[in-house]
């Protein structure tokens, strides 16, 4: 069984990206130039999308477009490059959990407003009629 390889929809089907942005992640790169078909069309391999994976799980959790572009030409550089990669997913890991404490925050004062007002509904509304009574 050979090496299986997606086309550029596939590709962006399975990354949950769009082609242009493949094509821009290409063209600033954050990805190799995919192998091409005999046709001259892209061909990612299954290692193209798990790094696509990686790059939109990054994204998602807010790392600069900037700080992925070094942390892919690190990655470029090898196992030598291993120690300042880690350091930018540590740094990375401590910025999103102190977001993650900033979000969980805005959700207790979210669901605090939330109770509020189911309270307040219950208040004005007089107690809830007793079910097994009326049944």
């Amino acid at each position: 069984m050979g090496n299986v390889t997606h086309s550029i929809g596939q590709a962006a089907a399975r990354s949950g990206l769009s082609v242009d942005t493949l094509r821009y992640y290409e063209r600033i790169g954050l990805i190799d130039p995919p192998a091409r078909s005999a046709a001259g069309r892209r061909s990612y391999s299954d290692e193209d999308l798990a790094w696509l994976h990686f790059l939109t799980r990054m994204r998602t959790t807010g790392m600069p477009l900037a700080l992925l572009r070094e942390y892919t030409e690190l990655r470029r550089g090898g196992p030598a490059t291993s120690g300042r990669r880690k350091r930018i997913l540590v740094e990375h890991r401590t910025a999103l959990l102190e977001h993650l404490a900033e979000l969980r925050s805005c959700l207790d004062v979210i669901n605090y407003k939330i109770d509020n007002y189911a309270r307040i509904e219950r208040e004005s509304h007089g107690p809830a009629p007793d079910m097994e009574a009326s049944a």
